[in-house]
């Protein structure tokens, strides 16, 4: 008998949204990675974060492109139309998944472009496989140290990032997610975004996000990487992380924040430049939430791209 909770599966095709970007999968640490491209120069690797894909990205790939850079935006493992492998979700893991596809590519290295999950992988990859990452900006999410730090030490960080305690329940967390076709991927994206100045987050913007969450396992495997920052607190991998990541970040570090975000606090985000041994810039958004290059991408876009052309970025 059907749930009447479960939507109908949608197809991994729905994240192949037409654009003037290309469409095509690469191979990378053992994974096969979709990638959306668009841009001949300078490779700026585009990383995604919870509850969204690739498209999260739409504006800032035209915007790069036309800046004259090679503008490419990943679907993370697990998600939108990359492989759903049983296992490999810690953030070390994931971090080589990223790194991979920077050789995969062809390409050197890349500035890596990191938004939530995708900027604490940012991060990682940045401590990790320093020679891969030219540059390094990150929007929405403090080093990871400084994450952990400010979710077992601030009661207000703790509760403004309720849902990651939430997504520790084995089972319900993804049929929630998946329940009323995504639902629950709207109100999350809507929540978290601030008073809205553009088309974010309209309705049709929001069902791209819900369908995506609703291709089978999409959910699970998207929320095993909080699952794992979350369990491997006490544990020794957990703790071999958090030491390994105590090695400083070398690349010039754009970190971009919204004053409105409701589940990372400015005063959680502020101050991972005390990771950071090279150029390091903090941009506030005034009256933006959580998703700044969605909710204001001319601004968020004109920021980066400016960042990324300077020579010699200042501290």
């Amino acid at each position: 008998m059907t749930d009447p909770a479960t939507p109908p599966a949608q197809p991994p095709s729905v994240v192949r949204i037409e654009g003037p970007w290309t469409h095509r999968d690469v191979a990378a640490n053992g994974a096969r990675f979709h990638i959306a491209e668009l841009g001949d120069g300078p490779l700026v690797l585009l990383l995604h974060g919870f509850p969204e894909f690739w498209w999260t990205w739409r504006h800032q790939l035209v915007a790069l492109a036309d800046a004259g850079f090679r503008a490419v935006a990943m679907d993370l493992r697990g998600v939108g139309g990359s492989d759903r492998t049983p296992r490999g979700y810690d953030p070390a893991n994931l971090a080589l998944d990223i790194t991979g596809v920077v050789r995969s590519l062809g390409e050197p290295d890349a500035a890596l472009v990191g938004h939530d999950l995708g900027g604490y992988l940012a991060w990682t990859a940045a401590v990790m496989r320093p020679k891969l990452v030219r540059r390094l900006a990150v929007s929405s999410m403090p080093h990871p140290r400084r994450w952990r730090s400010a979710m077992l030490s601030d009661p207000r960080q703790t509760a403004a990032g309720g849902h990651i305690w939430g997504f520790q329940r084995p089972w319900l967390p993804e049929r929630q997610l998946v329940a009323d076709e995504g639902a629950l991927v709207g109100r999350l994206i809507r929540d978290w975004a601030g008073p809205g100045i553009g088309e974010f987050p309209s309705d049709p913007v929001v069902e791209t996000y819900q369908r995506a969450m609703c291709i089978p396992s999409t959910a699970h495997c998207a929320v095993e990487p909080y699952r794992w920052m979350v369990r491997s607190l006490a544990r020794p991998d957990g703790i071999q992380f958090n030491r390994r990541m105590k090695r400083p970040v070398r690349v010039p570090t754009l970190h971009l924040h919204g004053s409105l975000d409701p589940v990372m606090r400015t005063r959680s985000a502020a101050g991972s430049g005390e990771y950071v041994e090279a150029p390091y810039r903090w941009r506030l958004f005034d009256g933006l939430g959580h998703f700044p290059h969605e909710e204001d991408p001319v601004a968020f876009s004109t920021e980066l791209v400016n960042w990324l052309k300077d020579p010699e970025p200042d501290r």
